[in-house]
């Protein structure tokens, strides 16, 4: 009883949470003249990817490699096919020239990289972790740069003269606190809910725990949709996905090796998070570039759908 209590519990600090630390990453991130994109591709995207950052230390300390990386392949598979394709199938969603040419790849990158390492070394170990964290850090150097030679965002700023930095600050302190608490109650939670029923960490970790740390990727998407900035909505996600591989997995190996224990997350979950980073690529090149329409959106939901009953079943 105690156990879902505080999975419910890691749930809602999560959320709020997440919803606090957006707030004031915005803010602050608006106010140093970089672009909506680059703002979801970096700030939003390490905001709404704090969770799973905190989930996977507390995890990792804890001695649940499967609940790592379920928590981080789960969670990327959960905010393509879950956020992506529940936002779109609401709104019509526009992809950028940017996203196209520069974004998605480094993602698809990014994921082929990770899976090499799981193949040949089997872990993720300090230095691989090191290498990790070095490559984001270069190519977020290179796209805010960018950014800056290219946007004027005068009327961005003007728009947030009336929350202070310290305002702003102070929303961040207090929502790094709430993602820690709500990270250590969904963790514990979850280990001893798998426990009770005899069920392996790695499926609670890719389906109760993704979809917990995705919540914040969803309640972003959603808003920044009705409120027509599609570019934060897609930078969300895309860069959310990238921040998981790179720097979720990057920094828990700083602390603990992670080693792969359940050969079934490089077999198939792995995989599965690599066909439908395809998928998704294949959707935004052809069959109307740069678009994701409500057919598109089903069918995301459809192949979700489909993966979580195999992962249980």
């Amino acid at each position: 009883m105690y156990s879902f209590v505080f999975l419910i519990l890691g749930f809602i600090l999560l959320y709020f949470g997440g919803e606090l630390l957006i707030k004031g990453s915005i803010n602050i991130a608006l106010k140093a003249n970089i672009s909506k994109l680059v703002v979801g591709m970096t700030v939003v995207s390490f905001a709404t990817s704090s969770p799973e950052l905190f989930v996977s230390i507390v995890a990792i300390f804890n001695d649940s490699s499967d609940i790592v990386f379920g928590n981080v392949i789960g969670s990327n598979i959960a905010n393509i096919a879950l956020v992506l394709g529940f936002t779109s199938l609401i709104f019509s969603i526009n992809i950028s020239e940017k996203t196209l040419k520069i974004d998605y790849p480094f993602l698809l990158f990014s994921t082929f990289f990770v899976g090499l390492v799981l193949f040949f070394f089997e872990s993720v170990s300090f230095y691989s972790g090191f290498v990790f964290i070095l490559i984001l850090s270069v190519f977020i150097y290179s796209i805010i740069k960018k950014s800056r030679n290219e946007i004027n965002d005068e009327d961005n700023n003007q728009k947030l003269l009336k929350t202070s930095m310290v305002l702003s600050l102070g929303y961040v302190a207090i929502a790094i606190i709430m993602l820690k608490f709500g990270a250590d109650f969904l963790v514990d939670g979850a280990i001893e809910i798998a426990n009770y029923f005899n069920v392996e960490e790695r499926i609670i970790a890719l389906t109760l725990v993704a979809i917990g740390t995705s919540v914040p990727e969803l309640a972003t998407s959603m808003i920044a949709a009705l409120k027509k900035e599609v570019d934060l909505a897609v930078g969300n996600i895309v860069g959310s996905n990238i921040f998981n591989l790179l720097v979720v997995l990057g920094i828990t190996a700083l602390f603990k090796n992670v080693n792969l224990v359940n050969i079934n997350i490089l077999n198939v979950d792995y995989l599965f998070m690599l066909i439908l980073t395809l998928i998704f690529g294949i959707m935004i090149y052809t069959f109307g570039r740069g678009k994701l329409n409500k057919l598109k959106g089903g069918l995301l939901l459809l192949i979700y759908a489909g993966y979580l009953i195999y992962t249980i079943y």
